[in-house]
């Protein structure tokens, strides 16, 4: 492809046609140091921090754990599928900006075949184009800093950071938590796993260096896609064999959450009665969550991949520095076990949470499901508002908790999409963004109340149209 405008041509025209960001109408207040503080500087805290920008809301900062650009986020380090499991026609960052666009960023280096070509994102592509996106946007990230711990001060947050290994207290007014899967709990090992040393055994979540597992015998835990794509990285590491351990009888291969996949139940979702919710949540869980098809082609395409279905690990021990495991009556050795068993939410094992966790509204305190329909997993989950707020367990009781916005997983069942992922982005960056501007507005609104009545210098004074005013005596004259 002859490249005859510049890649970001198209990028440029937008945020010209957009015309500049208001000015920051938010009134500085002492002792604050940020109006909003976004937690993690991966996809969703820029756009965040995008969204913010366009809705005049200044002093917004933006952190993230990562040492630099390069480690944040999951794209170039937990996440191993070869293409993103969502539809790339979905709307992402670019909150309706076609200019910024995963598609017309694409479309600009690779042409508009190229683009038609591709029926989902490639995930080192995605990567590219967040990075671009961040300093395209120029987007501020504060890296190799930690939250440790939200304190609550009435009308704003006490933030004990971590800077580059130094302590650090900020403040801010509203906490928005861009954190990932783990944001509001952590990564799910089974108990049979517990056992071994931690050299023998990792999570997906962990940074596996999966060279290290060239010849050896791997073993997987799971059936979603995220099991699947670790064994795919295990095998194409040059491991010397991988099995895979599905408790289910058969793969989950039914995506159940499509039925919901359209504007009024997506839309609406916040309205629907809890039951409802909870209906659906339960209905995805048991149905499972499911690995697309090219993430099974991509195992089962080596002989030495072994697919172990209604398999349920007993027990499991190092021996002479290897895994001996007992799986339905079976018995293992391997070299090597990763966990691709997912997360749980728990609000309470967050050291951040730490100060207020007892006070956050769950499902199981909002909603009794009908017997049989109990879940321990799902009622953990946080009961978050419309603009993925938590709320108060006992009301007047921690009324701070409505100023920490939830864009993290533990938001699932209350908004039925993988909150922070790019389905959710179309619908809750907009509602979240309102929120803030509208708790912020309302919290200062005697200074609003000043300035939108305050005086206003004419444009022009009498001198401008006086010789045009119609004198009646003079005319008859």
């Amino acid at each position: 492809m002859t490249q005859t405008t510049h890649p970001d041509a198209e990028a440029r025209r937008t945020l010209e046609l957009l015309g500049p960001a208001p000015e920051n109408w938010v009134p500085d207040q002492p002792g604050i140091d940020h109006n909003v503080f976004i937690v993690g500087g991966g996809q969703t805290g820029c756009a965040f921090a995008f969204a913010l920008r366009r809705a005049g809301i200044g002093r917004v900062s933006v952190i993230d754990a990562a040492d630099d650009a390069s480690k944040a986020g999951v794209w170039l380090t937990r996440a191993r599928m070869n293409k993103l499991r969502t539809p790339k026609s979905l709307v992402g960052p670019e909150g309706g900006l076609p200019g910024l666009s995963l598609q017309a960023w694409h479309e600009a280096r690779f042409g508009a075949a190229s683009y038609r070509e591709i029926d989902r994102i490639p995930r080192e592509q995605w990567a590219q184009y967040l990075a671009w996106y961040r300093e395209f946007l120029d987007v501020p990230i504060r890296y190799g800093t930690r939250l440790v711990r939200i304190e609550p001060l009435g009308t704003h947050f006490r933030l004990h950071l971590e800077v580059n290994g130094e302590a650090r207290v900020e403040t801010a007014r509203k906490v928005l938590l861009c954190n990932g899967v783990a944001g509001n709990g952590g990564a799910f090992v089974p108990r049979v796993l517990a056992p071994l040393p931690a050299a023998l055994v990792a999570h997906t979540s962990h940074d596996i260096d999966f060279a290290t597992l060239r010849g050896k015998s791997v073993a997987v835990l799971g059936g979603a896609a995220s099991a699947f794509d670790a064994a795919a990285t295990a095998l194409e590491a040059g491991a010397a064999d991988v099995h895979l351990f599905v408790r289910r009888a058969t793969l989950a291969a039914v995506p159940v959450s499509r039925a919901r996949a359209y504007p009024g139940a997506y839309d609406n979702y916040f309205d629907l009665p809890d039951a409802l919710r909870w209906a659906q949540a339960l209905r995805f869980k048991r149905s499972g969550s499911t690995a697309p098809l090219d993430s099974l082609q991509r195992v089962t395409r080596f002989p030495n991949f072994h697919l172990h279905t209604g398999a349920r690990w007993e027990s499991a021990r190092e021996a002479e520095g290897r895994i001996a495991a007992q799986v339905s009556g079976e018995t293992f050795e391997f070299d090597f076990a990763i966990a691709g068993t997912g997360y749980f939410i728990d609000p309470s094992v967050r050291p951040e949470l730490a100060d207020f966790a007892s006070q956050i509204r769950l499902w199981r305190d909002q909603y009794t499901p009908p017997a049989g329909d109990a879940d321990e997993g799902l009622g953990a989950h946080p009961y978050l508002g419309a603009a993925l707020e938590y709320l108060e367990k006992s009301p007047g009781q921690a009324p701070h908790l409505k100023d920490i916005h939830v864009y993290n997983p533990a938001g699932f069942v209350s908004a039925g999409v993988p909150v922070g992922d790019v389905p959710s982005m179309k619908r809750d960056i907009p509602a979240v963004v309102r929120r803030i501007s509208r708790d912020l507005f309302l919290a200062d609104l005697d200074a609003h109340a000043a300035r939108i009545a305050a005086d206003v210098p004419a444009d022009f004074d009498e001198t401008a149209y006086a010789s045009s005013v119609w004198q009646r005596e003079a005319w008859n004259a």
